[in-house]
């Protein structure tokens, strides 16, 4: 049997230099040895037993990024119960609609916050209050009461399901995604590999730990090489760059959205900064190669585009490390996961032929919780569609061309809405762009966009801009200028809104 296979993420917490430090959360200036966050994870592990928690049970979190988010994941993960972790920003709306969808037996909160959490959970989860103490160890409450540690309990198998997600729901409802042990060990194991990650690299959590980015590439992957994780309650502009002195990470990974936060976080862009680090990662959206080159000029160390999604445990594809090629507007070659491009019968497509991008490996998820069509649509023979267009080169790059259900489609053309946004922001006066598609009654679809601009400009010079690189077909009919782009919490464009949001419905 695979190696991967056997393995629970209980693994994160067995390597060696128990005194070396784990966890680093610099606006509480705590500092966790690998023993003491071990330590952390079984009192927390043997409370949340004793109030009913075992192995197969589900449970949801919403928690601030810090020590206590970590140390909760990973108690959950050795009961075997699977945890489904919830962004503290949404609406009581939004928290019921998640509960009602993954019924769990609990809901842990932070002592005293979130009350949209707490009025959501009322008749479906019992709340669970968290509350710091010392040494990464967490103060357990129910209805006001600290429940006695439990002596014995049973400990999580590789296939329990130990991350339950929702998909982000962009183009449709929300699919309910379970992540297994093993899936997360293996994806884990392929990101310390690739990037060649030791017990002396620190990574520093750019991302929410409510999403598999920031938990899978920034915390588990990093404690699975032996390394360490700085994890910032808080992404404050002004505190990033002094943070990255302090702490010395050796690597970040963050979203587009995070790499345009730092280039502007003291003002002084052209200015390089000093640091430890040796890569920075990007994922979750596309990475403009303009925005690429500027965060290497600011920051003097390469940036690796990476490609990954919930339902893939994260990680698919990714540029490598120098010497090796990293291509601008690629996203890089396979890691641990097998990628060919199909048509619509699921057909290999050649070298160069775009088509759907689908994908085969140990760290994808066996299928979405109850929902038969979804599966029956997504997956065949072991394989999944990934409902992404793309190409690869005869080297093996992946490039990306737009979510399918994304495409317009222009009297019989299909455009590419990534490409046109590429477009846009290589123009010096645009921050940031979505490219979408509004009806029309003689092409079927028209190109829309809406930029946010960091220097005056006007239309006619960004369509100008525009035509020196694309077909006169995927030339922008409108550019409306906006404050700011609509986004998810992970920094995903939102371009099934954006007609609404420019009220054009």
């Amino acid at each position: 049997m695979n190696a991967l296979a056997t393995e629970t993420l209980a693994a994160l917490l067995a390597g060696p230099g128990r005194d070396a430090t784990a966890l680093v959360c610099p606006e509480d200036g705590v500092a966790l040895t690998l023993d003491q966050l071990a330590e952390a994870v079984d009192r927390l592990s043997r409370r949340l037993s004793a109030l009913g928690v075992e192995r197969g049970g589900r449970v949801a979190l919403s928690l601030p990024n810090g020590p206590e988010i970590v140390v909760a994941l990973l108690a959950l993960a050795r009961l075997g119960a699977a945890a489904a972790p919830f962004n503290p920003a949404y609406t009581a709306r939004e928290f019921r609609f998640y509960l009602e969808d993954i019924r769990p037996r609990l809901l842990l909160l932070p002592r005293g916050g979130l009350p949209a959490a707490r009025e959501a959970a009322a008749g479906i989860a019992s709340v669970v209050e968290l509350a710091p103490g010392q040494d990464g160890e967490l103060e357990v409450s129910l209805d006001g009461r600290s429940p006695l540690p439990s002596t014995t309990f049973e400990e999580a198998q590789p296939d329990d399901v130990a991350l339950l997600l929702h998909t982000s729901g962009t183009t449709g409802r929300p699919k309910l995604v379970p992540l297994l042990h093993r899936n997360l060990m293996a994806t884990s194991h392929t990101i310390a590999a690739h990037y060649r990650l030791g017990s002396d690299d620190r990574s520093y959590c750019a991302m929410p730990l409510f999403h598999v980015h920031g938990v899978v590439a920034s915390v588990f992957s990093a404690l699975l090489a032996g390394g360490s994780v700085v994890v910032p309650r808080r992404l404050a502009r002004r505190s990033v760059l002094s943070q990255l002195a302090t702490h010395e990470p050796t690597w970040l990974s963050a979203s587009p959205t995070v790499y345009h936060m730092l280039l502007e976080a003291d003002g002084n862009e052209a200015a390089p900064v000093a640091t430890e680090l040796r890569f920075l990662r990007s994922c979750s959206s596309a990475l403009a190669p303009e925005l690429m080159a500027r965060v290497e000029r600011r920051f003097g160390v390469p940036l690796l585009e990476a490609y990954g999604m919930t339902e893939a445990g994260h990680q698919i594809a990714s540029n490598p490390l120098p010497p090796e090629a990293r291509l601008p507007e690629s996203v890089g070659i396979p890691t641990g996961t097998e990628i060919r491009v199909v048509d619509a019968h699921w057909r290999m497509l050649a070298a160069g032929e775009v088509g759907e991008v689908a994908i085969r490996g140990p760290g994808i998820t066996p299928g979405y919780v109850e929902n038969a069509e979804a599966n029956a649509e997504a997956f065949d023979g072991g394989w999944f569609r990934t409902g992404d267009l793309g190409s690869v080169d005869e080297r093996g790059y992946l490039r990306l061309l737009g979510r399918r259900k994304e495409i317009i489609v222009r009297g019989g053309e299909n455009i590419s809405p990534l490409e046109v946004e590429q477009a846009l922001v290589s123009h010096p006066a645009v921050a940031d762009a979505v490219c979408f598609g509004l009806p029309d009654e003689k092409y079927g679809e028209t190109v829309a966009v809406a930029v946010v601009l960091r220097a005056p400009c006007e239309e006619h010079e960004l369509v100008a801009h525009c035509r020196e690189g694309l077909a006169e077909f995927k030339v922008p009919h409108s550019i409306d200028v906006v404050e700011a782009i609509p986004r998810t919490p992970t920094g995903k464009l939102q371009r099934a809104r954006m007609a609404g949001f420019l009220g054009k419905v």
